[in-house]
């Protein structure tokens, strides 16, 4: 049996793929624009997204933190989305592991402990925010929206049929 949480993960790693992807064919004014109401520029909103995913992944994989923010505020789209790989890949090492949403996790910010399954929904509504923002951003520059959704992913990796 599958665990409930495989489409929703791999929905968030595949549709963080499908933007930087897009984003490799857009040139620096682009890629450093930015509109009110956003994070920033998509670049910046791009590390901002894998740096806080890489965080979130190593506490609940129960690894000592990588501090993702070494990478710099130079870090490229070619290393981002290698970062992006690694993260799909650690996903399917935490999905085959036994999910315990209970499992207390060393807090990020405060002094309480923070439960693995609040933890994940941070992540999944981290990155579906971020990456809105960045189609904003994108949507106001004239660029056609693209389809990251569940449908679009779901339909991409034959999980339903036309």
């Amino acid at each position: 049996m599958t665990h409930a949480l495989h489409d929703p993960i791999r929905h968030n790693a595949w549709a963080t793929a499908q933007v930087l992807e897009f984003c490799q064919g857009l040139d620096e004014q682009t890629l450093n624009a930015t509109v009110p109401g956003t994070y920033g520029t998509i670049m910046a909103t791009l590390r901002h997204l894998i740096y806080c995913e890489i965080d979130f992944l190593d506490r609940l994989l129960g690894r000592e933190p990588t501090n993702p923010w070494q990478l710099g505020e130079t870090t490229g789209l070619d290393v981002l989305l290698a970062q992006a790989v690694r993260l799909a890949t650690d996903w399917e090492v935490f999905l085959a592991s036994d999910v315990d949403s209970e499992c207390p996790l060393p807090p990020d910010e405060g002094t309480h402990p923070i439960p693995a399954g609040i933890v994940i929904a941070v992540v999944l509504y981290h990155g579906n925010e971020h990456r809105a923002q960045i189609c904003t951003i994108l949507g106001a520059l004239g660029h056609e929206p693209l389809d990251i959704t569940p449908w679009a992913y779901a339909f991409a990796n034959g999980r339903i049929r036309a």
